[in-house]
């Protein structure tokens, strides 16, 4: 059975990660030194937050230290924005899928339902096989219990007497109490897991992204001969969520 993560320390910056394209928006081309005193970020944090920024495209370098905004940041305020957005994320997504070598999903939790709103997967990265729709289902997925996370008690309890905790597979928790005491006490940093609690044969790990108030999450599923590389992959998920919660926040 795969261990259960530790916590791990995910680049969330995402109010920091804004701060700075507030910044550099403001100029045709701004220093480090420039930035820092408008953004108040110590030279440790920013350093790194502009190698991110400038990987992901929403700043560019112009001059030795000089920052201006990048394509990235330009595509998203267009007013193609939509479009623009989804094939960023697709995007996203493919390299995780690649690097990780399993299916990633993004999911929202929109108008009080579970939704895989994007996913990318391979023939050697499959996706989970849908036998209960996940809308039914979050009280066993990875997926829906991150999502749950995120609402408050009354929104858990308002989503849980619209979907009842039916017993989907011998591991499935079907006791709302203790379904309700696990998301409780999820901390925000540990990834959540689903150990064939949806779907036999199948393992996966999800992790929040926080954009202003939507609830999101970023999650990816292993056949469970490979349930072993499962804390690895989550953490890494982890890790590499910050770039994906900077888009949603456009």
């Amino acid at each position: 059975m795969a261990q259960q993560p530790e916590p791990t320390a995910p680049f969330h910056s995402v109010q920091y990660a804004l701060r700075v394209l507030e910044s550099v928006a403001r100029h045709s081309g701004v220093d480090a030194g420039q930035l820092a005193r408008e953004t108040e970020l110590p030279p440790e944090q920013l350093a790194p937050m502009l190698r991110m920024l400038r990987r992901e495209g929403y700043v560019t370098e112009i001059a030795d230290g000089v920052y201006a905004a990048g394509e990235t940041l330009m595509l998203l305020g267009s007013a193609a924005r939509e479009k623009a957005l989804a094939a960023r994320l697709q995007e996203k997504l493919e390299e995780l899928r690649d690097t990780l070598g399993a299916a990633v999903y993004l999911s929202r939790y929109l108008d009080g339902e579970v939704r895989i709103t994007q996913y990318a997967d391979g023939p050697d990265a499959p996706k989970v096989n849908e036998w209960v729709d996940f809308r039914s289902a979050a009280h066993a997925s990875a997926v829906g219990k991150c999502l749950l996370t995120q609402l408050d008690h009354n929104g858990r309890r308002d989503h849980l007497a619209r979907h009842r905790t039916a017993r989907l597979t011998s591991r499935t928790i079907t006791d709302e109490k203790v379904l309700f005491r696990k998301l409780e006490n999820q901390p925000a940093t540990v990834p959540v897991l689903d150990l064939q609690e949806y779907a036999v044969g199948t393992v996966c790990a999800a992790v929040p992204l926080s954009a202003g108030r939507s609830v999101g999450c970023l999650a990816v599923s292993l056949p469970v001969e490979h349930a072993h590389r499962l804390r690895q992959t989550a953490e890494t998920l982890n890790r590499r969520a910050a770039p994906l919660a900077l888009s949603l926040t456009f």
